[in-house]
């Protein structure tokens, strides 16, 4: 299931583009529009076109949410060498872990990806395009300023309606040149229950002949979480924690008079603390996690399935292969829970873990 498919049938301002972009050496290109409005169907008839006129292309995939390019909840690079009809036909050759379908309280690791994955298509494609999350108001808007900070693309091109996007196109045009289009009487609206389900399938894809690898957390670093940050708690601390909160505490650390505790309810009533941050066993089940390797970039996915406390490891369901698991440094913790069927068990806050 897919959102954008390739069309020929476009109308004449997309043509006009294309001609100024045939007519440039190299361009990098930010395409930005609310949801429904033709942004991957813009990339993918920009892409297929560019090639047929002999330039080298380049796709970084930023829509997180609803990602063409394998796998989800990440920035992806492609380097298209034929025509594609969508860009989930694209295999992406280098990933950037952002760790959740909604990047609202992640505009720095988006902005970060995008402009460390344009850094490397820049050295392989004449035509760099970069397709973009629906999220343009509140959070939205500052994390598309970011991204064109950063990237400074040649052309920023706007697809709107009723010239919506005016405020966010004078926010960015000092970082590119501006180009507002219409949206096409052809973009399709998509349902939120629909979005879902192109999400589960791909899910689904992505885990598809997964298997459980067991980490050894004194061999990677952990990030993404405060979890294993600073000294283990003894015996006694655990007790004693357990004892005046009502916990059962399955470990914990302190750091600088602040303590970070796995924590399961003995009992529920209202507690208050400042200098604890408490994390529910609960929430790391499923809980979906990056493998990053030493350049910071995300070799794959992984579901977290277990951490042993006691034996300091971590059991991740995978589909890496054993090669490619030697290269992981690092393993960053994201922001939901998700199943290897596709089903998502629910997204969590930034400040959570």
């Amino acid at each position: 299931m897919n959102k954008a498919i390739y069309t020929n049938d476009v109308p004449s301002d997309r043509l006009e583009l294309l001609a100024e972009l045939s007519s440039r050496d190299a361009v990098k290109v930010m395409v930005i529009g609310g949801l429904d409005t033709g942004k991957s169907t813009l990339v993918t008839f920009l892409a297929n076109e560019l090639m047929n006129l002999g330039k080298s292309v380049a796709v970084v995939d930023s829509d997180v949410g609803q990602k063409g390019v394998l796998p989800p909840a990440t920035v992806s690079l492609a380097l298209p060498e034929e025509n594609f009809s969508t860009l989930s036909e694209l295999s992406g050759v280098a990933h950037y872990f952002i760790g959740t379908v909604s990047p609202g309280q992640f505009i720095g690791e988006m902005a970060v990806g995008v402009k460390r994955l344009v850094e490397i298509a820049e050295r392989s494609a004449d035509v760099v395009l970069i397709d973009t999350t629906g999220f343009v108001t509140g959070p939205g808007f500052e994390m598309k300023r970011l991204k064109a900070e950063l990237v400074r693309p040649d052309l920023i091109v706007f697809l709107e309606r009723n010239g919506e996007l005016g405020p966010l196109a004078r926010a960015l045009s000092p970082y590119g040149d501006v180009v507002r289009l219409g949206v096409s009487e052809n973009a399709r609206s998509v349902s939120r229950e629909e979005r879902r389900e192109i999400r589960f399938e791909k899910w689904r894809t992505y885990f598809l002949n997964s298997s459980l690898v067991e980490f050894d957390i004194s061999e990677v670093a952990i990030t993404g979480t405060s979890l294993f940050h600073g000294r283990p708690l003894d015996e006694r601390e655990k007790t004693l924690l357990s004892r005046a909160f009502r916990w059962l505490v399955l470990a914990g650390w302190e750091n600088d008079g602040r303590y970070t505790v796995v924590k399961a309810d003995e009992e529920s009533f209202p507690r208050g603390y400042r200098s604890i941050h408490a994390i529910d066993f609960e929430k790391l089940n499923n809980l979906l996690v990056g493998l990053v390797d030493e350049n910071g970039l995300c070799l794959g996915l992984g579901i977290l399935k277990w951490i042993n406390f006691s034996a300091g490891t971590l059991q991740i369901l995978t589909p890496l292969e054993r090669d490619s698991l030697s290269f992981v440094r690092e393993i960053r913790f994201g922001r939901m829970r998700v199943l290897e069927t596709g089903e998502e068990l629910g997204l969590l806050r930034r400040d959570e873990l």
